[in-house]
């Protein structure tokens, strides 16, 4: 026992000298993670600090009371015994609430809590003279209460604080001059000048400049993005190098980014099954904890008693599950996997059934073009150039589909256009060499008064049968030719499937409003076994209602706007939309980088985080049943119980938070190497990178 005093007084030294310097939000942030690397850091801090609330004000004194108990008891048990009665009041009244909890719950509500067995403890320690103990149990007592209301506000506000962060200035360019700006000044239309090392405080479009964005905050990508004039750029990317003028298209609250946080916000109300498990688990073990704590009284005495009550896990439990839910929270945000609802993360591991949608999520929108038919004459090379020439200044998919085919073929002269003329929802026309080409649809050629050649008409019926369509051009006002345009499968979709199938076992369906035989076909062609052909939208959260009604637990895969019936029909609905609909998407998962590719991650993900919180659970049981039967055979006292608890909470945290700690070790790393270069890089090589940006 001396030996565990002499600890107990250097123990109580040290936190009594460091008081001052405890700081549980830099501990806090290290279960949640700081913000997204050092250059957001520099150049997006925020304006104010949340005020610190009432609750958590009491918890600060409380700890600092606590100290000043634990101090004098070990000073009383080591050189000046009375000082350990004078420890009494103070650790009596930072247990109160304990107390008073205790009365009511029996007195009033006719139940045990928690609480009822840490007043149990306090009491026996103080009739038996256990200053020390009774201290380092009030200590522990209100750290944990600290650490669990610390948990609660950290969940509430990390997301924000991750995802609305900004600077308090930004350059904006007016009459070709940087005027330095405060944030709150920006409105729609700003230039906006980012330079290397900033953060975007904007979304917008590039007016001017080139660049290397690092998306990985609002993506999960880890390789940064090429940026040009015309492309797009959101609100909390960092630039790497390069620099950009912006033109403002959203500022503030009304930023992609800021709409994430708000929805992440909202998310952290939601208790997952773990967290209620956690909750349940503590309040049902405390009757049995009295039982057995009452049965070894006998043979015991009272302070063995005590110890086997003192060995229940308390509050830890649900500390170790809400900062393990927390942090896989912000390990999938880093990853590009935005969850709206927390209950989703216990679902994903109870997911036996996959629902695609077909079109947007196993095709992408641009098309490919297949064969091309000919007549009068014409060959494909000539009938694929005409073509071209007349999209060339177009740029909805089927003009990308056939600019691409006649970009990867070679050598394919295309004539240079006089004049174009564009009936929206029909055709457009050219002028070449005064030539007139004609491209369009079936009706635009009848509409133009040209006679549809058999063949063509042949092939239009197949293809329409096959789910595919038919482009066709006509010189001079007759049809020479068709392109045949194929959906375009995604490139990841057939080893994803595999992935699915093979390493997770999911029956997986297609959902189309195609007909049998192209659904079919793309059924077979990714080995999904199962598929739905001529599904109107309104039908298909009836199919999904079947499948769950045969007990398949399902999640849906689709438009995150179009199809949300089905996506709220499903136990689980994830939409490949990305980042520009987040706020309007009904989906609850949504995949930010529209890639198939994340869903094995999101799995995977969902796997790890079943046995990271089943550990950590058997963690908090195992040291409570190794403190109960200790009691018994290794002569446990209340302070081996005491630290052993607090050993375990330790374990617990750690475990819980391994994940997010090593995902972030990797992806600092990952940052480091694109700032600096890989270090197997030459001086020169690492110079010719930086230049390349700029």
């Amino acid at each position: 026992m001396l030996l565990e005093l002499l600890i107990l007084g250097g123990a109580a030294y040290g936190i009594k000298a460091s008081q001052r310097k405890i700081d549980f939000d830099k501990v806090i942030k290290q279960f949640f993670g700081e913000s997204h690397n050092q250059q957001m850091e520099v150049s997006s801090k925020t304006a104010a600090e949340p005020e610190q609330s009432q609750e958590d004000k009491e918890a600060n004194r409380d700890l600092t009371v606590s100290t000043v108990s634990l101090g004098l008891a070990t000073a009383g048990a080591l050189l000046y015994p009375p000082l350990g009665v004078l420890s009494v009041p103070f650790w009596i009244y930072v247990t109160i609430p304990v107390f008073k909890n205790t009365y009511k719950s029996l007195w009033q509500e006719g139940k045990v809590h928690v609480h009822t067995l840490v007043a149990i403890t306090l009491i026996t320690c103080l009739l038996s003279r256990y200053y020390v103990v009774g201290s380092l149990d009030a200590w522990f007592y209100v750290l944990s209460r600290k650490l669990l209301i610390k948990v609660k506000n950290q969940s509430e506000q990390s997301f924000v604080q991750v995802f609305g962060q900004h600077p308090l200035f930004v350059w904006v360019l007016v009459n070709g001059i940087e005027v330095k700006t405060p944030f709150e000044s920006v409105q729609q239309g700003n230039l906006v000048v980012v330079n290397a090392g900033e953060t975007i405080p904007v979304d917008g479009f590039i007016t001017e400049g080139m660049a290397s964005v690092d998306q990985h905050l609002l993506t999960g990508e880890a390789q940064p993005a090429e940026k040009g004039v015309d492309d797009q750029v959101f609100a909390s990317t960092v630039i790497l190098k390069g620099r950009l003028c912006i033109k403002v298209e959203k500022a503030g609250d009304e930023t992609i980014v800021a709409k994430i946080g708000q929805i992440l916000n909202q998310m952290a109300h939601f208790k997952t099954d773990w967290q209620l498990r956690a909750e349940n688990m503590t309040v049902k073990t405390v009757v049995p904890t009295l039982i057995a704590g009452g049965l070894s009284l006998p043979i015991l005495g009272p302070i063995g008693a005590a110890t086997v009550i003192n060995a229940h896990f308390g509050y830890r439990m649900s500390i170790v599950s809400s900062i393990g839910v927390m942090s896989y929270f912000r390990l999938l945000s880093q990853n590009g996997l935005l969850i709206k609802d927390g209950r989703m993360l216990d679902l994903l591991s109870k997911v036996d059934t996959i629902v695609f949608d077909k079109t947007g999520t196993l095709t992408i929108p641009l098309p490919h073009v297949g064969q091309i038919y000919t007549c009068l004459d014409y060959e494909e090379n000539e009938v694929l150039a005409y073509a071209a020439a007349a999209e060339y200044r177009q740029t909805h998919p089927i003009a990308l589909a056939i600019l691409e085919e006649a970009q990867a073929r070679q050598h394919l002269d295309i004539p240079n256009i006089d004049d174009a003329e564009y009936e929206i929802g029909y055709g457009l026309k050219v002028t070449i060499n005064d030539l007139l080409i004609e491209v369009g649809s079936h009706r635009f050629m009848e509409h133009e008064g040209m006679t549809i050649p058999p063949s063509i008409k042949q092939a239009e019926e197949l293809g329409h049968s096959q789910g595919h369509s038919l482009v066709m051009v006509a010189l001079d006002n007759k049809v020479i030719g068709a392109i045949e345009l194929l959906p375009t499968v995604r490139p990841e979709a057939s080893a994803i499937i595999h992935k699915l199938r093979q390493h997770y076992n999911k029956s997986m369906y297609i959902i189309s409003g195609d007909h049998e035989t192209p659904t079919q076909k793309l059924a077979q062609d990714l080995g999904i076994e199962h598929y739905f052909a001529n599904v109107l939208p309104q039908n298909k959260a009836e199919i999904i209602e079947q499948l769950q009604a045969s007990g398949k637990v399902v999640c849906y895969i689709g438009d995150g706007i179009n199809d949300s019936i089905a996506l709220k029909q499903a136990q689980v609905s994830i939409s490949l939309r990305g980042a520009s609909t987040v706020a309007t998407d009904a989906a609850q998962i949504i995949l930010m980088n529209e890639n198939l590719s994340q869903l094995c991650h999101l799995f995977d993900f969902a796997q790890k985080f079943e046995a990271t919180m089943t550990s950590s659970f058997n963690i908090m049981l195992a040291t409570t049943l190794i403190g109960m039967s200790g009691a018994f055979v290794l002569d446990f006292e209340l302070i081996d119980t005491i630290l052993l608890k607090q050993a375990g909470l330790m374990v617990g945290l750690t475990n819980a938070t391994w994940p997010l700690t090593k995902h972030q070790g990797e992806a600092s790393k990952s940052i480091d190497e694109v700032w600096s270069g890989s270090p197997s890089m030459t001086n020169e090589q690492k110079l010719t990178k930086s230049y390349s940006f700029s």
